[in-house]
Formats: C-alpha cells, structure tokens, sequence
C-alpha cells in the first residue's frame, strides 16, 4: 500500500472526480522519485505493470481540413507538406489490408483519422461506418477519430461495431483559445456526451509542449479527470512542430516533462489506459521505459501518426522485448461490440447539419500563417 496515500489518492476504493488544479499540480511538482513510486503504485493496483496496449493510427482522409489548430499541418490555412489534393477518402479495401498488417505485426487496435471539422451524414460517413464493420470482424479493437459528430451518428457507429471514439481535448479550456479559434471547449465536451450515450469508450487526452504553461497542463487534467465515468484511453502527446504551422518553432518537450505528466495522469485517472502517443520520435529508449514505469501502458506503433513521425512497429516490438512487456490481446479491458449490418440498423441517416460553435475570436500567430486566397 502506498505511504502517501493521503496525497497521491491511490488507496481510494473509487475513482475520484473531484481533483483540483491546485492538487494536480502538487502532485505534478513532487520531487521525481516520489512521483515515480506513488505513480507505478496506482499503476499496479489498477494494471499489469508488464502490460501494454498497441494501437496503429491509420488516416483514411488527408488534408483539407478547414480548422485553424495551431499544431496541425493538415489544416487548409497552412502551407505545410499535407496536401489538399491528396485528401480523397481511402477505400474500404486498403482500410482492410491495412489492418491485417497491422494485426500480423502485433497490434490489437486500429485507430482511423479524417480531417474533418465533424462527421456529415453522407456518401463518405457510410464508407466509414463500413470500414468499422470491417475492422471489427477481424477481431480488432476499431477506434475513429473523426471531429464533432451528433448522437445519431454516435449510435450508428456504435452499431457498426466502434470500439473507442477519439476526441482530445488538446489543452486547457482558458489555453485552449490560443490553439484553435474555430470551433470551442464546449464542442468537444459535447461530442463526448454524445458518445457517451452509446456503448462506445471514450478516448481523449491532449498535447503539451505547445507554449501553454504548468496551470493549462493540470486544467487538462481537471477537465478530464472530472468527467464521470473517465476516459477509459487518455493520449498524452508531445507536439511535434510541423513547418509551416503556427507552432513550428516550439522547442520539444524535455523528457522529464513528459514522465511527469504521464505519472500524473495516472495518479489521478488510476483506471484510465494512459498512451504514450505522438512524440515518441525524439524520446530514447530508457526514456520512454521510464514512462511505462510510471504509468502509460499504451503505444501508437507504425512509421506514421497520420501524418507526422513515429518509430517503426518492429523497433517498438524490439524494444518491448527488451524490456519484457507482454502486448495486450484484444477486448482486454472492455467486451467485443457486436456488429449490426446496414441493412438491420435501428439507427439511419437523418442529413443532420448541426450547427457547432464557430468563436469569432482571431489567433494572431495563427493569421500570421494563414495562406490568402491571393497567396
């Protein structure tokens, strides 16, 4: 049992969602070796500390997106190398292909990405939902990252067989204003309300290294911590800096940063799966063992991340055996969706164009990298 249950929460019988930021941050600022012991003690009461969750991102839709996050080089606004013409939809078959790959190298998940503001009800949606049968039926845990989506289209998704639904949170609610200026927190708490009336787990977590400082990182935290019930995967993301986006020149994230927001993360969501996601590029070895250590025990695994960087699969299957680590099977945590089949859905195609939250406010770094019409 640990000493210091009384500040690190980790001897409670229930899962608290009530931190503050003020807690967060003590816990955040511990000495190292304190945070470490208390963080792999939750750890091990909750997990298997020799266990690890590997999922393969893959973008079915690149490019195009008329969203101004300050990070991303898919954004339409940017001139980066993600180019608008390359943002056809991938076929159903690829998807598939692209699966078996991914099962037969050791994954148990795969995550798709559009670079959609919101889902659409539509030609392009129907093809997902097709894709997340597909996935499903090979006995893989099928995660969509899609933007803003309405409960109708959450439940559709669910009855296709979606395991998780990704929506990150980013940062906190006050930063969040300096990152992304078209659409608000509020929609992004929404789009999790709405998946949360399905089946669907909910994945959602956020990236540091963006200029925000120690307060913005624990607000995330608040935020997802007191969402009630958690996020049962809570991504942790070192921003890679992208040219021509408006935060190519931030400085990387050093590593003690990340093991600390990751140990924090788990203290204070115990039963969450914390991933170790985009970043992972510029951390060694021994760092990133040192994040396992205190608490994350999922992976992004493939030579890409949609569209930035990421260390190979058999480096990272290499390197978790060096270290030990059993891969986690499939349906580990949460059972198996069952797939219902178009033509049996309870759930149809309403044409919903919900009209999500577009803040009149303008980023100045943000404008300074908008590419003109006249451009």
């Amino acid at each position: 049992m640990c000493e210091n249950q009384h500040t690190c929460g980790c001897s409670n019988a229930e899962t608290r969602h009530n931190w503050t930021k003020e807690e967060i941050m003590a816990i955040y600022n511990k000495p190292l070796m304190e945070l470490l012991y208390e963080a792999a003690t939750v750890h091990r009461k909750y997990h298997d500390p020799n266990s690890v969750q590997v999922s393969t991102l893959l973008s079915i839709k690149t490019g195009g997106c008329s969203e101004d996050c300050a990070y991303c080089p898919q954004s339409a606004r940017y001139e980066t190398e993600v180019k608008i013409e390359n943002a056809d939809m991938m076929s159903v078959t690829h998807v598939k292909a692209q699966a078996l790959r991914a099962k037969s190298a050791g994954a148990s998940r795969v995550c798709m990405g559009a670079a959609w503001r919101n889902v659409k009800d539509g030609p392009e949606f129907e093809q997902v939902l097709e894709m997340v049968r597909t996935i499903n039926k090979l006995d893989m845990e099928v995660c969509c990252t899609l933007g803003m989506l309405t409960e109708n289209q959450a439940q559709r998704l669910a009855e296709a067989g979606l395991y998780a639904y990704n929506h990150n949170l980013d940062t906190s609610e006050e930063y969040y204003k300096e990152i992304i200026s078209t659409r608000s927190y509020d929609d992004r708490l929404k789009t999790i309300d709405n998946v949360r009336k399905t089946n669907i787990t909910v994945c959602s977590g956020g990236i540091i290294g963006m200029g925000e400082s120690l307060e913005d990182r624990a607000g995330m935290l608040v935020a997802l911590s007191t969402l009630n019930p958690q996020p049962e995967s809570v991504p942790i993301n070192a921003l890679v800096p992208v040219e021509g986006t408006p935060l190519e020149d931030c400085e990387p994230v050093d590593i003690f940063e990340m093991v600390r927001m990751v140990a924090t993360a788990r203290i204070v969501m115990p039963q969450s799966q914390v991933r170790l996601s985009a970043g992972r590029t510029q951390m060694s070895q021994e760092g990133q063992a040192l994040c396992f250590f205190a608490g994350a025990n999922s992976i992004f695994a493939g030579d890409k991340l949609l569209t930035t960087p990421n260390p190979d699969i058999n480096e990272d299957m290499q390197m978790l055996g060096v270290l030990g680590m059993r891969i986690q099977k499939p349906f580990e945590t949460h059972p198996q969706p069952q797939t219902v089949e178009a033509e049996d859905s309870q759930y149809h195609s309403l044409g919903e164009n919900p009209k999500w939250t577009r803040p009149n406010h303008k980023i100045e770094r943000n404008e300074g990298k908008r590419v003109r019409a006249t451009h």
